[in-house]
């Protein structure tokens, strides 16, 4: 197959087009290429600010898009569309307008009101508006598509941090050691590795999957979350558990960023977030690799990466920050 991607060179489209490749389809990246490009698919410089269409010439068999600017996925369309056999889109749970309720899924969950407006804010209202009004261009310009709405995707090349935070704070720390976890342990958490969202997306696009996912990995706890990333690392560490209004009080801020504990998120607030429904993605054909196995490799990632790779691992509360607010919940 003859397949476009529009990017390849960062995470999940990088992902993609080397699983399309590794596979032997004939993968184009089209993107401006400041990072590099899997090996075995050929770079078409496109810049998506000021795109030259006609290098792109020939029909697809399929094309993927990632991008949340409506501009340049009606652009993209325009340029493309009819002369592309199916459409994949890939979206964001941040679609949904409910994050409160378990176990949501396409048909189920409210979506945000669409916004057309450009806009660089990454808050949920603006950037879940965002990819609901690009799903809706791809499924109005396109007669077979697919849309693709993954939750959190972690696992090695992840730029966040959110995810890789854990498998290089648990690795860093002697057996015994007391580290903070957040919240309660039994509170839902939900991850899908790359690498399995890419071999899904490549498989739909063989079998011309149409119609709309959730990319969500099992449903899961905190608690069984990072004692599985403990096992991948072969940590032996002590959690010392605390909660939502003890790290508010501490100024500690949830999900991701200079001072907050990646993957926390208020309940039960967000207790849908993380914790949609999988079956219907598994009852195409998604499969899924343990945690700890997801843990082992990126830690692998962090320290093949050099300093790119430890910069991520960085992310998030400070040593100091975290032994002070622990020191303080235990002394109280």
């Amino acid at each position: 197959m003859r397949i476009l991607v529009l990017g390849g060179s960062l995470f999940l489209s990088h992902e993609i087009a080397a699983e399309a490749a590794r596979r032997g389809h004939d993968v184009v990246g089209a993107c401006r290429g400041s990072d590099p490009l899997p090996d075995g698919v050929e770079h078409v410089v496109l810049d998506r600010a000021d795109p030259d269409w006609s290098s792109l010439d020939g029909s697809w068999d399929a094309v993927v898009e990632t991008q949340e600017s409506p501009a340049w996925v009606a652009a993209a369309l325009d340029a493309l569309a009819d002369r592309t056999g199916h459409w994949t889109y890939v979206s964001s749970i941040s679609v949904y307008a409910d994050d409160a309720t378990p176990g949501g899924t396409p048909d189920t969950l409210p979506l945000r009101e669409p916004v057309t407006t450009e806009s660089d804010s990454m808050e949920p209202e603006v950037y879940g508006g965002h990819k609901v009004a690009c799903e809706r261009l791809v499924v109005d310009a396109t007669d077979r598509s697919l849309v693709v709405r993954p939750g959190l995707i972690v696992g090695p090349g992840d730029p966040t941090g959110r995810f890789t935070y854990w498998p290089v704070r648990l690795a860093d720390s002697r057996a015994g050691d007391d580290v903070l976890a957040p919240g309660d342990p039994a509170d839902p958490m939900q991850v899908i590795d790359v690498r399995d969202l890419a071999a899904w997306q490549v498989d739909a696009i063989e079998s011309g999957l149409t119609g709309t996912y959730d990319l969500v990995g099992p449903r899961t706890t905190m608690g069984e979350l990072l004692g599985q990333v403990a096992a991948g690392v072969g940590s032996d560490v002590s959690f010392t558990w605390v909660s939502g209004d003890d790290l508010d009080q501490h100024e500690v801020a949830p999900w991701m960023g200079e001072r907050a504990v990646p993957l926390w998120l208020p309940q039960p607030e967000y207790a849908g977030m993380v914790a949609h429904e999988d079956a219907p993605a598994r009852a195409v054909g998604l499969l899924t690799r343990s945690i700890a196995q997801t843990s082992a490799d990126t830690l692998a990632w962090v320290h093949a990466a050099g300093e790119a790779g430890r910069e991520v691992g960085r992310t998030g509360l400070s040593r100091e920050a975290e032994r002070a607010v622990l020191e303080s919940v235990t002394d109280a």
